[in-house]
């Protein structure tokens, strides 16, 4: 127990986009977030492991080792754990179809929700064009995110002395640029379409960076976020009914005492 609630207890967890090897991510904030949530069923949506990044300089502090060390509590207290490597974590494609103590890897599942519906549960890097067909722009791409990200770090420092929240300089670009804003929706219009052939009722997947979660297109699309900047994922509760939770925003809600606790376990 993190304080003095129960852990809550979920059918299904979904989580994705973690990136450990990238300095500015938000492990501390996961490994709270894993210490009040148990699951029947883990699934890890890829780019876990950023191995773009400790391909270029090693960082590993102690923190990450706590995070796989309750993963792997979590699998030994019975819940099944599916890993769906990434493009950052491609490296783990070469192990497919195989366990490691009791974790599963695979390319793409499927999750069968207690109320009986489908869902395709997939990284998604599959259908991005640029992943696919023009790896060294993807690299590029990454770069420019980095950046971000530390001209971020610079902003927010001015904005908690101020009083104010998180915010994200590369959220708001997807949200505001317009040629971010299509290839976002190019991304969900491939993923639903593959899920519509896969003949199941929606998809599950991650890599944007954006949580979301609808039915515009006819199926119901679902991205668990990351834990980069939004610290965002999805579960599935005992009665079939999926949720998107905001886990920063949850926590700023939380009552002063209670998150003191929190910081002290």
């Amino acid at each position: 127990m993190t304080d003095d609630r129960e852990v809550r207890r979920v059918r299904a967890l979904f989580l994705s986009d973690v990136h450990l090897g990238m300095k500015p991510i938000r492990v501390g904030q996961l490994i709270d977030f894993l210490r009040g949530h148990d699951a029947e069923t883990i699934y890890l949506v890829g780019d876990i492991i950023d191995g773009w990044r400790l391909a270029k300089g090693w960082h590993w502090p102690s923190e990450y080792n706590v995070l796989i060390d309750l993963l792997l509590q979590k699998a030994t207290a019975g819940a099944r754990i599916i890993y769906l490597p990434g493009n950052h974590d491609e490296f783990l494609r070469e192990y497919l179809g195989t366990y490691f103590g009791e974790v599963q890897f695979v390319d793409r599942t499927v999750h069968t929700s207690a109320t009986g519906k489908t869902y395709l549960v997939i990284h998604g890097d599959q259908f991005d064009v640029v992943v696919m067909n023009a790896k060294w722009l993807a690299h590029v791409g990454d770069w420019a995110y980095n950046a971000a990200l530390r001209l971020n770090l610079a902003v927010n420092w001015v904005r908690r002395r101020l009083g104010l929240q998180y915010w994200s300089l590369s959220a708001w670009a997807k949200q505001k640029v317009k040629n971010a804003v299509s290839v976002i929706g190019r991304f969900e219009e491939a993923l639903v379409h593959e899920a519509k052939q896969s003949g199941v009722d929606g998809v599950i997947c991650g890599h944007i960076h954006l949580a979301d979660m609808h039915d515009r297109l006819g199926i119901q699309y679902i991205n668990t976020g990351d834990w980069v900047e939004s610290c965002t994922a999805v579960v599935e509760n005992h009665d079939g009914q999926f949720e998107l939770i905001r886990w920063t925003e949850m926590v700023a809600g939380e009552p002063r005492r209670m998150r003191a606790k929190r910081s002290a376990v």
